[in-house]
C-alpha cells in the first residue's frame, strides 16, 4: 500500500483530484489531497501573509501531523513550486516526487521565473482585495476553459464553482532549497501534458524518459480532471516503481 499526498495548483484546492483520489483508494492505498491557505475551502484564511513558504509549510505540517512516510508527493501546476520545497525541508518523509505538468524549479526561482509570459498575462487581469494582490480570478469561460483545458461545459461549470483567486505573493517569492543533496537523491517522476512536452527542460525529460519516469497525456493543463483514470494510472506504475 502506498501513501499519495496530492497537492494542487494555482486557484484550485485539494477538490481538484476528487477523481484521482476516488480510483487510487479503490486500489487499496492512502491519499491525502491538502488544500493550501487562502484556496479552495480555506478562502475566508486570505491574508497578505500568504506566500510560497506558507505553503510549503502547510504540507509539511500534513506530513508532521498524520505521520506520513515513505510518500508519493504529487505537485500540480504551481503545485511544483511548494513540492520542491517541501521534500527539500522533509527528505526523509517523501519516497517520491512527482510532478504533473507542473513547475520544476531550481534553488532561487519563483513561478515568474519559471513561467514569466502566462505569469504577466495573468497579473493584468488581477485585482487587490484588503490589501492582498489577487490573481487567476474565476471565470468559467476565461479560466477553466482556455486556461485550464477543460472544454465539457458541465465540469467546467463545476470547476468555476470552486475555483479561489491566488495571492500573487506566492507566484514571485523565490523558492529557496537548502538540502540540495537530499532533495536530488529522491526519485523524480513527470507527469506531462503532450501539448507542453516540446516546451520542457530537454535534459530533465530525458533523463525521467531514461529512467521509465516520464509519462505524457494529450489532454489540457488540469490533467487530473480531464484524464483522472490515465494520471492514476501513471501513479499506480510510479508507486511500485
Amino acid at each position: 500500500m502506498a501513501t499519495f499526498v496530492l497537492v494542487h495548483g494555482g486557484g484550485h484546492g485539494g477538490w481538484c483530484y476528487r477523481s484521482v483520489a476516488r480510483i487510487l483508494r479503490a486500489a487499496g492505498h492512502d491519499v491525502a489531497t491538502p488544500t493550501l491557505t487562502g484556496l479552495g475551502e480555506r478562502a475566508h484564511l486570505l491574508s497578505p501573509d500568504i506566500d510560497l513558504d506558507l505553503h510549503i509549510h502547510d504540507v509539511v505540517s500534513v506530513l508532521h501531523y498524520d505521520d506520513l512516510r515513505d510518500v508519493v508527493l504529487v505537485g500540480h501546476s504551481y503545485g511544483g513550486m511548494v513540492i520542491t520545497g517541501v521534500a527539500d525541508r522533509v527528505p526523509d518523509r517523501i519516497g517520491d516526487l512527482v510532478y504533473l505538468d507542473a513547475a520544476t524549479p531550481v534553488d532561487g526561482e519563483s513561478l515568474v521565473d519559471v513561467a514569466g509570459p502566462m505569469m504577466r498575462v495573468a497579473r493584468e487581469f488581477g485585482t487587490t482585495v484588503d490589501g492582498v494582490e489577487l490573481v487567476l480570478l474565476p471565470d468559467a469561460d476565461q479560466v477553466a476553459i482556455r486556461y485550464y483545458g477543460v472544454t465539457d461545459p458541465e465540469t467546467s461549470a463545476w470547476m468555476a464553482d470552486r475555483l479561489t483567486p491566488h495571492p500573487w505573493k506566492c507566484f514571485e517569492q523565490p523558492l529557496r532549497l537548502t538540502n540540495r543533496a537530499a532533495l536530488g537523491a529522491i526519485p523524480q517522476s513527470h507527469i506531462v501534458c503532450t501539448s507542453t512536452l516540446a516546451t520542457r527542460d530537454p535534459d530533465l525529460m530525458a533523463k525521467a524518459r531514461a529512467a521509465g519516469r516520464l509519462w505524457d497525456i494529450d489532454t489540457g493543463h488540469d490533467l487530473m480532471i480531464t484524464e483522472p483514470q490515465a494520471v492514476a494510472d501513471a501513479l499506480l506504475e510510479i508507486a511500485t516503481h
